[in-house]
């Protein structure tokens, strides 16, 4: 298990407190935004940093605990492998499922989290699923000319899957957009979005464009998944170069304070860092040479009191009738 940390003690009176927690839930751009190697250099002294030993996959998974196994970047590469997910209750994917977001692709990876033991399973997207972000298609001729994407086909794929957007592709798991869902009394909250890279799905500009998009993360989130890290933490690229996002951090520490962080897309950066209260998982599975030879992260968090992990299987039969009605 993962221990976080907090102060036990304090001098501040509550309305101090108050006072406090109000300044710091109020985020806004930092002027050295777009410069992420000297903004972390301003504020890494500031940072309690320790790097964590994973948990081990074979320890007992409790009635009273949700065991959580955390991928993500798996470029199509875990379809090949046999008994490489450890068991548990909830698979968290933090998205690059795919290589370029074809119709095939997705439905391969549909088929195999499908065959996988856990109750739940909840992914979001990544900057190379590029199908998911409808902005993609604004520049028809590079999908084609690059991606060897249409519309066309796509259309097609979703007419005989009887479906009407692509992400409804993944019938087998619960695909969060900048969305919450509560399980078991456990909060997760999913977004996609990183800094501009490449041209790629889910860019947006650093500052004020990403910060609308971490504004709506609820302050009662239990756990983030983010496709990218927060700056410094699992960010740091294989020039050396930090790319995490800072109004990210600052929403994860100065506002939201979420029990864990779970993200991928610098794949050099898999790891498990923690801050003295939030535990970061970057959770690539595959490395920089896209090996899929990161093992999987897996951490237990506490079921709140009035819930029970039995609230999973009604969450599969739920899931299992809204798939029958569709056929």
């Amino acid at each position: 298990m993962f221990h976080c940390c907090s102060d036990l003690f304090s001098s501040k009176t509550k309305d101090e407190d108050k006072e406090t927690d109000f300044v710091a839930s109020v985020i806004l751009p930092e002027q050295d935004t777009s410069m992420p190697n000297e903004a972390w250099d301003r504020i890494k002294d500031d940072q309690m940093q320790s790097f964590l030993i994973p948990m081990n996959h074979k320890s007992p998974i409790h009635r009273d605990k949700i065991r959580f196994v955390c991928i993500s970047d798996t470029h199509t590469q875990i379809e090949k492998l046999t008994n490489f997910i450890p068991s548990g209750d909830i698979l968290l994917h933090a998205g690059n499922f795919t290589n370029t977001g074809q119709p095939e692709e997705i439905k391969q990876f549909n088929d195999f989290i499908g065959t996988l033991p856990h109750k739940c399973k909840i992914v979001i997207a990544g900057n190379q699923d590029l199908t998911f972000d409808d902005s993609m298609w604004i520049d028809e001729e590079r999908m084609e000319q690059s991606f060897n994407l249409t519309i066309q086909t796509v259309k097609q794929v979703l007419e005989e899957a009887n479906v009407s957007t692509i992400k409804e592709l993944l019938s087998n798991c619960i695909y969060l957009e900048d969305s919450l869902v509560n399980i078991c009394g456990i909060h997760i909250y999913g977004s996609p979005w990183i800094p501009e890279y490449c041209n790629s799905a889910f860019n947006l500009k650093r500052g004020g464009e990403l910060l609308q998009k971490w504004d709506n993360i609820p302050a009662n989130t239990d756990i983030i998944i983010s496709h990218g890290p927060p700056l410094g933490y699992g960010d740091l690229t294989i020039s050396k170069t930090h790319v995490g996002c800072l109004e990210l951090l600052n929403t994860v520490q100065r506002r939201v304070k979420p029990k864990y962080h779970v993200f991928g897309h610098v794949r050099e950066g898999y790891g498990i860092i923690s801050d003295g209260f939030t535990t970061f998982i970057n959770s690539s599975t595959c490395t920089f040479s896209y090996t899929p030879s990161n093992a999987p992260v897996v951490f237990d968090l506490s079921i709140p009191k009035g819930h029970s992990k039995d609230e999973l299987l009604e969450l599969t039969v739920t899931k299992q009738a809204k798939r029958n009605d569709r056929c």
